[in-house]
């Protein structure tokens, strides 16, 4: 694995870097084969990143959006990240509708579900059971409490092995999750990490050893390049520069 973190001054340095790293990476891709995959990441950091990436020029039929992770709610809800990310890019762009592929939340059993879109996955991705689809490029978030996509602290979904879509479990709620092993084979993890709030995290994940239980970001070890991108709040006191 070769992890490299950038620090920037703000949360708005962070986007603009974040945006400028994916656009060149699309192209770069884009050199080398016919379609680039993205995995998109929920919560706040990300969505003014969203909205930069909505007013740029992009081969738009050339990318395939997925998501990291999703709340077992209507793709319409207010904390839907298919809702987040479609109202502050996907709706704005001309990208094919079948070129966007949202974890389905509707099906009224959350496994039932995760079992469906692995089978999408491995559809799109062309693969057999026992190989991993290669992402080319995952959003992740992190935590206060260190977890990323929903690989919540303390909860089975940390340990599976075996499929690439399992059920986290936030406070009792499902969602559906990426697994470990399926994050670990993205060519580019890029993580965007803002605010005060998750030195103490941060800390733990870039410890030399520690444990993924508590901190399930130190399980996300990509084969590829894991890039961590923070900003100063977050960086204080976790960062020698």
């Amino acid at each position: 694995m070769s992890r490299t973190i950038e620090v920037l001054p703000d949360k708005a340095a962070l986007v603009a870097r974040a945006e400028d790293l994916i656009c060149d990476r699309i192209t770069q891709t884009l050199s080398q084969q016919d379609y680039c995959t993205l995995a998109l990441a929920g919560g706040s950091t990300p969505k003014p990143l969203y909205g930069a990436l909505a007013r740029r020029d992009l081969p738009w039929t050339k990318l395939h959006i997925f998501w990291g992770d999703e709340r077992y709610v209507p793709p319409t809800h207010p904390d839907s990240n298919e809702n987040m990310a479609r109202t502050a890019w996907l709706n704005h762009v001309p990208i094919p509708p079948a070129n966007i592929h949202p974890m389905p939340t509707q099906g009224g059993d959350p496994q039932t579900d995760a079992d469906g879109h692995e089978g999408q996955l491995r559809e799109f991705f062309q693969t057999s059971p026992g190989t991993l689809p290669k992402f080319d490029i995952i959003l992740l978030g992190m935590g206060d409490d260190g977890h990323t996509a929903s690989l919540f602290p303390h909860t089975a979904a940390l340990g599976v092995g075996d499929r690439l879509i399992t059920v986290g479990n936030k406070d009792g709620q499902p969602r559906l999750t990426f697994t470990v092993p399926l994050l670990n084979q993205a060519k580019l993890i890029l993580f965007l990490v803002a605010g005060a709030s998750k030195q103490t995290a941060l800390n733990a994940v870039f410890a030399p050893t520690g444990d993924p239980q508590q901190y399930p970001s130190r399980l996300i070890q990509p084969q590829g390049e894991a890039l961590w991108l923070l900003d100063e709040a977050a960086a204080t006191g976790v960062i020698n520069r």
